[in-house]
């Protein structure tokens, strides 16, 4: 159990959309405040999650080959291959853009190629982010923690559920590792919120600038994270379902 809430909660705080979100939440009017709100919204779909399982099951894993440790198995499974075909079909979508952008002949666009076209340039990314930021200043922070929820990756979190029916709330190690799967999964923006609050003045700039890398790499990253971790859990699946 240890082992998938660490694999799951790593693939969770290295999803770069949240991240990029929460730049610009930061980045906003009272950002700092607005951070806050997010994170706690952030945690608290976790704990509602994990009690949620844990008063499913009374804190105590079913029994081997059981009807609902099958269950829980065949879930997990099912979310693994969701995962995969998730991530594959994201891989096929950025090789066939890439091909479009080259014109299938392997060589750079042209310079100034028209942005309808569907190739993102520096200006309109600038211009996306600026709007964003710009509707980012005029939000409230309970704005701010609902925005929390929507970006929760919710298919690795119904993965961490799964897991979950695993845990034995009788024993301290199972607390200390839930604790850790929702320390671990909210990391990411712990860093960021605690960056901003401790240099504020050089935050924003560099924040910005971080956010603007994460996208133009934000796709390999998504399709490495599904395919990984959704290789792992069809394979963890599959061989306690068959052992």
């Amino acid at each position: 159990m240890v082992l998938d809430l660490l694999l799951i909660a790593l693939a969770i705080t290295l999803d770069p959309l949240p991240v990029m979100a929460f730049v610009l939440v930061v980045a906003s009017a009272n950002g700092v405040w607005k951070g806050l709100v997010f994170i706690l919204g952030w945690l608290a779909c976790f704990v509602a999650v994990i009690a949620l399982v844990l008063g499913l099951t009374g804190g105590q894993p079913p029994p081997p080959r059981s009807p609902p440790s099958t269950a829980a198995l065949a879930a997990k499974l099912l979310i693994g291959v969701s995962l995969v075909v998730y991530g594959e079909r994201r891989r096929r979508r950025r090789l066939a853009g890439a091909r479009a952008r080259t014109g299938g002949k392997g060589t750079a666009p042209a310079a100034g190629r028209d942005p309808a076209a569907g190739v993102s340039t520096p200006s309109t990314a600038r211009e996306r982010t600026a709007d964003m930021s710009s509707r980012m200043d005029r939000s409230t922070v309970w704005s701010a923690a609902g925005l929390a929820v929507l970006l929760q990756p919710w298919g690795m979190v119904a993965a961490g559920a799964t897991t979950v029916v695993e845990a034995d709330a009788s024993h301290l190690a199972t607390w200390l590792a839930l604790f850790g799967f929702c320390l671990l999964a909210t990391a990411s923006l712990l860093a960021v919120e605690l960056y901003v609050v401790f240099s504020p003045t050089r935050a924003k700039a560099r924040l910005l600038r971080l956010r603007a890398w994460l996208d133009g790499h934000k796709e390999q990253a998504l399709v490495t994270i599904c395919l990984v971790l959704g290789f792992w859990l069809v394979g963890k699946s599959i061989f306690q379902l068959t052992a």
